[in-house]
């Protein structure tokens, strides 16, 4: 029998093998519920200790030219920048631990240098949550946070990025208006685009888990 991580590799080639048509959103809906069953027993992972080098750490399962599929592990307190996939879908569900998400939708570029964006969620996230859900024009500029703990999940992105193709990473500050609370969600916000953060990188470990065939 197929295990959990292969049976969603296969879904995602089915789903992002070529561009949207009308079974699309069939596919995509069977893949985010094969994606919902996956736990990180599956992947044979288990939660992580302080000991962890780098902030974030990418385990790489598999790569085709229409998606990729991985795992991102986070330690407590980590955090990866608010940052955009150009003209991709993406679906990431979390394996262990709390990820808070914040989602934000890029609006027309305006005059001068800042982005607008529509700020339409932040939410908490764990292993009992359906996935988050990106599309090419919906929420896809995301800022994830690990809380109270370390944090992994699963991450799927179709195309991969490819800056030759014009999907590249691009990290943004968000300009937020200063007060006692926080503004009502979803809002319209300004951003800054910026370089990587000097205290954010992504390290490399090897995937534990069953080896997936395409």
């Amino acid at each position: 029998m197929a295990s959990a991580i292969q049976r969603v590799a296969w879904q995602a080639g089915v789903t992002f093998r070529g561009p949207a048509g009308p079974a699309f959103g069939e596919n995509l809906h069977r893949l985010q519920q094969l994606l919902d069953k996956v736990r990180a027993e599956d992947l044979r992972l288990a939660p992580r200790g302080p000991a962890v080098a780098a902030p974030v750490s990418y385990m790489h399962i598999c790569e085709t030219e229409s998606f990729s599929m991985g795992v991102f592990l986070l330690r407590g307190g980590a955090c990866i920048p608010l940052h955009d996939h150009p003209g991709m879908n993406g679906m990431l569900k979390v394996l262990y631990g709390t990820l808070r998400i914040a989602c934000m939708d890029a609006l027309p570029p305006a005059a001068g240098p800042r982005r607008r964006a529509l700020f339409r969620s932040r939410q908490l996230y764990t292993p009992a949550s359906p996935p988050c859900l990106l599309a090419p024009h919906t929420d896809n500029l995301h800022q994830i946070d690990a809380v109270d703990g370390p944090a992994a999940f699963l991450d799927i992105l179709a195309p991969p990025y490819d800056p030759q193709r014009g999907r590249d990473c691009h990290y943004y500050r968000l300009l937020e208006p200063t007060g006692p609370e926080p503004p009502a969600l979803p809002r319209e916000v300004w951003l800054d685009e910026t370089p990587q953060a000097a205290d954010f990188w992504c390290g490399g470990e090897p995937y534990p888990g069953p080896r997936v065939r395409l």
